[in-house]
């Protein structure tokens, strides 16, 4: 870990003229994916999201062609974003005004029809910190802040998601509710931390897992959750895990899983996925995963695609802290689906700047993304389907 040196779904859209502008004259700038074609322009009706929690109508093979991953319904744009915590400068943000703490990165997300991020703090002011070197909370206003941004997920299954105690995720999950503010890979019990959460956008069936494959070794058993044990959905109970992404792949069009795995990446040490995560993403995908995106190692790290399904084994910092340097590159990925298929993947650069990503754009914004995509050489992904 480096030292430190809204629209809710379903509603309308708010300051989105600027931020669409801002989004479009990014993508333009960065051709960053490897589809060359436009994103589609989202607008007020196809923005709107609308969560579900019931269970969702029966899968027909007129919906889903089976895996072959044939594009079905409406496209639907998901933006993916890697870290965030709310320490050091960007409290000062938080405190003096939510609604635009995450500051211009917050167009590119709205433009998205989906928005998620890994939430890598608990959500409480009180309770006891594990006995750990890093410990990291926020006020709920944090969730005012990533709604007020356009996210419309988090996951908090990673290794500060219970950062103070029981106590803590219960106010974490209290706060969540209280915001209406879906957060996954966290729970009462394991059927929560490992329940999908369920969105209906633009007619499609959207179910999103989270779970961590990094725990501190001293806390892992008392941070998992279980039968009537509060904790965070483990994806080292891999069988757990794929019975999840199962049941979810029952009920959706598009399953996402959201992960935080990796290493801590350290000076002069490679980028690249180590045989943990490259282990565990094609068990995802074979037990019917679309997309499988995570953080840990506070550096961007690379994605493609693995038997028509999209991996990305690193996000890196999104809104963190850091010294600099390639702790500093950050990014939103987007992906457009149709059902199993994903169709688009583009990758907008940013870099950190007083703890929050700033988009780049002209030569810079192209060198990152060169930069990005040589990622991919270690990774054993594609760069097409």
């Amino acid at each position: 870990m480096p030292r430190p040196p809204t629209r809710r779904p379903g509603s309308p859209r708010r300051h989105v003229v600027v931020s669409l502008t801002l989004a479009a004259l990014l993508l333009a700038a960065c051709g960053g994916g490897d589809d060359p074609s436009p994103a589609p322009q989202a607008t007020q009706a196809t923005r709107a999201v609308a969560p579900t929690a019931t269970t969702a109508r029966p899968t027909t093979t007129t919906e889903r062609a089976g895996d072959t991953r044939e594009p079905t319904g409406e496209p639907v744009t998901l933006a993916f974003g890697g870290d965030v915590h709310f320490e050091g400068a960007i409290s000062s943000r938080l405190a003096a005004d939510p609604s635009t703490t995450l500051g211009p990165i917050a167009g590119v997300l709205r433009r998205a029809d989906l928005a998620m991020v890994n939430l890598e703090t608990a959500i409480t002011e009180r309770g006891t910190p594990a006995p750990k070197q890093y410990t990291f909370r926020a006020p709920a206003s944090a969730f005012t802040a990533l709604k007020a941004a356009g996210v419309d997920v988090a996951t908090m299954a990673n290794n500060h998601g219970q950062d103070y105690g029981v106590v803590g995720l219960r106010d974490s999950l209290a706060a969540a509710r209280a915001a209406g503010f879906p957060v996954i890979g966290i729970g009462t019990d394991a059927e929560g931390a490992f329940r999908a959460h369920r969105f209906t956008v633009r007619g499609q069936r959207i179910a999103v897992i989270g779970a961590t494959q990094v725990l501190d070794s001293s806390l892992a058993a008392a941070w998992s959750a279980g039968d009537d044990k509060p904790g965070l959905a483990s994806a080292y109970d891999e069988k757990r895990l794929r019975a999840a992404v199962r049941a979810a792949r029952a009920q959706a069009d598009t399953v996402v899983v959201d992960l935080h795995w990796g290493r801590e990446w350290e000076p002069g040490a490679s980028r690249c996925p180590i045989d943990r995560q490259r282990a565990l993403a094609p068990k995802l995908v074979a037990a019917g995963a679309d997309v499988v995106v995570g953080s840990h190692a506070h550096v961007l790290l690379g994605g493609g695609y693995l038997r028509g399904a999209y991996v990305h084994y690193g996000l890196g910092n999104f809104v963190f802290y850091s010294r600099g340097g390639v702790t500093a590159q950050s990014g939103v990925l987007l992906l457009t689906t149709q059902g199993r298929a994903i169709t688009r993947s583009r990758w907008v650069p940013a870099t950190i700047s007083g703890g929050v990503p700033v988009p780049l754009n002209g030569t810079a914004a192209t060198q990152a993304v060169n930069s990005w995509q040589s990622l991919r050489r270690c990774t054993g992904l594609s760069a097409k389907p």
